[in-house]
């Protein structure tokens, strides 16, 4: 039966909400102002002499027709503000300077207050509340920024930033690009060169001759791909050298410029990989609501059921615990599904035999979790999923040994892959020396404001948080025994980098095959929850 004029009024009210994506209401994050002022001051710290950090918000992006994608803040700009609008830009100045009659270390430029903009899409910070809530002193409206007295990025020995190729053309970033455009009119920003051999450049630049052939090779890479790299001469000689000297000599040639886009970024790689205290309140509650998803899940799961109602469980849970959001699309992949990797469709229904793959986590305030769990839909592993699982668990306590400060992040994967190549064999998957694809991503990550979080991967510090997620893959037509076929199995924790070793942040999650079937044993509060069949 149809309602017209609550249809209607629902149509309204979905695109009140929908359109409500420029303006995020200012909530308590669990970071206060302090935590992002010395957020600021550590990048102050390392930055070169003289030098200007400029940091541009993300643009809004569209959906479809006249409806944008809810608004995600620029990692970057929130870790060092707190802000969480659009239409904004950043200055973060290595010291303290005179600019026309203000002397300070940073300039904060936000979009303005306007009634009616909040009427539809919510209250904005303007000047006064950035002040007020996020503690700036030096705070402008986004128009004041082309011409703001005394700001001449020509004094600066160098400008650091981000590429800006990704910010959108539109009205709702229209402010936006009037600042990128007075930024690239005023500084010495490549206007006219591929962004992608702007950054080859500067790791040029920045090589010695004990690192060039490195460098060549990360060249040589990027030529496979990219036309603005195959067909630039310098670069090419670059490659081509015979001699580090020679690719040395060839710094001469690179175009001149103050602008740097590359060495911001490592610079937030090395400020962002250890996580604070504060930090780690908001990611230790993301990855335990991600957990307790998991377990509800196991509970409520039943032969018939659709892969999207698996993932309508998992974030409920989420938002019943007052998670914004999701930290990237969810990932619940059954049967066959579940050996591709990034399956995001969820749209298999009745499913009702082998495992279910499930690739989810929430983000709270900012901060996401990743936890994965491969459970059997009829609440038992039969003979062959039950060896494939343990064998990507004991891979998986294989990676987690190797979490120590000190230790190498690469060798998390090392030990996990040896261990899977092993089993792999005892199994008769594979012959020894055999090169497979059944194990093809990397074993760990970086985890924080990003589910693949900015961080060096290198050596192993206290406070880093990563993942541990070894898996085994086997699609349809594999070169193996059929019975193999169409088994998929990923296991992922998050762990924290201690003083002494690793805590798994995850652990709520049961993680053996053993501990799995006894969870999903027991009843889930789903079963009493019955809704009206749909005509």
């Amino acid at each position: 039966m149809s309602y017209p004029h609550i249809n209607k009024l629902l149509f309204i009210l979905l695109f009140l909400f929908t359109m409500g994506v420029q303006a995020q209401s200012f909530f308590d994050d669990g970071l206060n102002a302090d935590f992002h002022k010395e957020r600021r001051a550590a990048l102050r710290a390392i930055m070169p002499e003289n030098s200007v950090a400029v940091f541009f918000s993300n643009p809004v992006k569209n959906r479809s027709n006249d409806v944008d994608f809810i608004y995600h803040p620029n990692t970057d700009l929130f870790y060092l503000t707190g802000f969480r609008e659009p239409n904004a830009t950043l200055l973060i100045f290595s010291s303290e300077r005179t600019i026309g009659e203000i002397r300070t270390d940073e300039l904060f430029f936000v979009q303005p207050r306007d009634e009616n903009a909040e009427m539809w899409n919510g209250k904005r910070l303007g000047t006064e509340g950035v002040k007020d809530k996020l503690a700036f002193s030096h705070v402008y409206l986004n128009n004041e920024f082309d011409a703001f007295p005394g700001l001449n990025f020509s004094v600066f020995d160098k400008i650091l930033t981000f590429s800006l190729k990704d910010i959108e053309e539109s009205p709702s970033n229209k402010p936006l690009n009037a600042m990128r455009t007075a930024f690239i009119k005023s500084s010495d920003y490549p206007q006219n060169a591929d962004e992608v051999t702007v950054e080859l450049y500067e790791l040029i630049r920045a090589t010695d001759l004990e690192n060039a052939a490195n460098v060549a090779q990360v060249i040589g890479k990027y030529r496979q791909y990219y036309t603005s790299v195959e067909n630039d001469e310098v670069l090419n000689d670059f490659l081509d050298a015979d001699t580090p000297e020679k690719r040395i000599a060839l710094k001469e040639r690179l175009p001149k410029s103050k602008v740097e886009i590359g060495t911001l970024g490592n610079m937030m790689d090395h400020l962002r990989e250890s996580k604070t205290p504060e930090e780690m309140t908001m990611l230790r509650k993301a990855i335990q609501i991600s957990a307790i998803g998991q377990v509800e899940v196991m509970k409520a799961l039943k032969p018939g059921m659709s892969e999207r109602e698996v993932q309508g469980i998992h974030e409920f849970v989420y938002k019943r615990y007052g998670a914004e959001g999701i930290g990237y699309p969810s990932i619940v992949g059954a049967e066959h599904n579940g050996c591709i990797l990034h399956y995001i469709e969820n749209d298999k229904r009745d499913i009702d035999k082998r495992l279910i793959l499930m690739d989810l986590g929430a983000e709270y305030r900012g901060y996401t979790a990743d936890v994965t769990r491969t459970i059997p839909i009829s609440g038992k592993y039969n003979e062959e999923e039950k060896a494939i699982y343990d064998l990507v668990y004991k891979a998986q306590e294989a990676g987690f040994n190797k979490c120590r400060a000190g230790g190498e992040f690469s060798d998390i994967n090392k030990e996990a892959q040896r261990i899977i190549n092993e089993g792999l064999i005892s199994l008769g998957i594979i012959k020894r020396g055999q090169r497979h694809k059944y194990f093809p991503h990397g074993t760990s990550h970086h985890l924080g404001l990003d589910v693949h979080d900015r961080g060096t991967y290198g050596v192993l510090k206290e406070g880093m948080v990563l993942t541990v997620e070894p898996g085994i893959y086997i699609p349809e037509g594999s070169d193996c025994d059929p019975k193999w076929w169409g088994i998929a199995v990923r296991i992922e924790d998050d762990v924290l980098i201690t003083s002494d070793g690793y805590e798994n942040l995850s652990s709520l999650a049961p993680r053996s095959s053993d501990e799995i079937e006894s969870m999903m044993a027991n009843p889930s509060i789903l079963e009493q929850w019955v809704l009206p069949e749909l005509d």
